[in-house]
């Protein structure tokens, strides 16, 4: 071991000197130079790597906050018990993109599941970042002591119509929330578990799965505490199967990343079936139950599908319901279009002469999801059916302006694709 510290250390840091350039050929001077570049490349991706480690991935914080809470009674949960008292919902490996979005694999029960946990901003400030933030009285502070049921049910019904617009649909959505909020499963809601739905509530993602749990295009919920919540886990979180690592991904040219998806994407036939999955999708969240939703960040990272090669949306954060945007979008000074984007995809239109953004659209989703797909399809594709999906796809991504006002090209396009797909793979073990 001390030989290989030495023999890192000399080529490390030590010059190659003229006595030993002029003993060894000139290529393998090449070579030395070759390798130290690509160790200290190596070492620079690592450090980077995991310097951020330690900010993104804070599992026990979370954990130490919400059973702080538990234990104090101001929360609740049907996860909490087995959280905080018996252990048998254990955080696994780390999943975070965000200091403030903790996210982990994790066994509930021998079963594999997805934690998630926010962790506010104001946590990254604090000096001792292991403590414990005075998080009730920030998001566990609705409702307060004395209110009713009925209020509370307003109060929900109130939040939903912000959220989603006013739909018929949502004193239905209003029951489900109060049956899920009952714990312990008495018929009345306490103080702690009426805060609890209140604070997951807040969560985009969380309103979302309680807006689309009728789909099976999403994950299901399985529990939560206070506002800590536990999902099933996807087996394949990319359209490909397989991504690059985060760290790697700037590093590596465009055609790299395409030879790798190529390599790990499933069978062609396999690819067309989570395709139909995936226009399925959209199709439910336009003029859905409880409104429209917008996919503001079109990428294959964001969706995915299971062992039988179902679709399943991964990443709810970037989508959007109409309500949001148009409250976004209200007033908001603009130049140009793009001044007007929600996320990374919803864009909507600037009137320059106003210098205001309007509420509609630029794209609607099935656009947006057609331009991911057209090489996910093409690569690969039979060659009786390449022409004609070639030809489907590059209409489908020419759809513009609100999808309400062109309902019925929006919808043939949809079916038209659909029916492509469907009448190759039908009949056989892809489907």
């Amino acid at each position: 071991m001390r030989r290989v510290r030495r023999l890192v250390h000399l080529v490390l840091f030590c010059p190659i000197s003229k006595g030993l350039q002029s003993r060894l050929p000139g290529i393998k001077v090449k070579y030395l130079l070759v390798v130290w570049l690509g160790i200290f490349v190596g070492s620079w991706v690592a450090y980077m790597h995991y310097s951020s480690y330690s900010e993104l991935c804070r599992g026990h914080v979370c954990r130490m906050i919400i059973c702080d809470q538990y234990k104090k009674g101001i929360i609740s949960g049907s996860t909490c018990k087995d959280l905080c008292e018996e252990h048998s919902l254990r955080f696994q490996h780390c999943l975070s993109s965000s200091p403030t979005q903790q996210v982990y694999s994790g066994l509930w029960k021998e079963k594999e599941v997805i934690i998630k946990c926010g962790i506010e901003e104001a946590l990254k400030a604090d000096s001792n970042p292991d403590s414990v933030p005075r998080r009730d009285v920030v998001l566990f502070d609705k409702p307060t002591r004395g209110t009713s049921m009925d209020e509370f049910k307003e109060m929900l019904l109130n939040f939903l119509k912000s959220n989603l617009g006013d739909q018929t649909s949502l004193a239905a959505l209003v029951s489900q929330i109060i049956t899920m909020a009952d714990v312990n499963r008495d018929g009345k809601v306490s103080l702690a578990e009426a805060k609890s739905i209140w604070a997951l509530l807040q969560l985009n993602e969380f309103l979302l799965m309680l807006s689309l749990h009728e789909k099976e295009h999403t994950s299901k919920l399985l529990g939560y505490c206070g506002d800590l919540y536990v999902t099933e886990k996807i087996p394949h979180n990319s359209l490909y199967g397989a991504d690059i690592p985060a760290f790697l991904q700037s590093l590596l040219p465009a055609a790299v990343h395409q030879v790798v998806h190529q390599w790990f994407a499933p069978a062609w036939p396999w690819r067309a079936k989570i395709t139909i999955g995936l226009l399925e999708f959209v199709e439910e969240i336009f003029h859905g139950t409880y409104g429209n939703f917008y996919i503001c960040e079109t990428s294959f990272r964001n969706v995915g599908y299971n062992d039988k090669y179902d679709f399943k949306m991964v990443n709810l954060r970037k989508v959007a319901t109409e309500m949001t945007i148009r409250g976004f979008l209200k007033g908001r000074h603009c130049e140009q279009n793009v001044d007007c984007t929600y996320g990374k995809d919803c864009m909507a239109t600037c009137d320059k002469l106003m210098k205001q953004c309007k509420s509609d659209m630029v794209q609607p989703n099935l656009a947006k999801v057609c331009g991911l797909l057209q090489d996910y399809l093409l690569y690969g594709a039979p060659p009786d059916l390449k022409e004609e999906l070639q030809k489907q796809l590059r209409t489908c991504m020419t759809l513009s302006g609100l999808a309400s006002q062109m309902e019925v090209h929006h919808s043939l396009v949809l079916n038209n694709l659909k029916t492509l797909l469907w009448k190759k793979i039908s009949n056989t073990k892809y489907s």
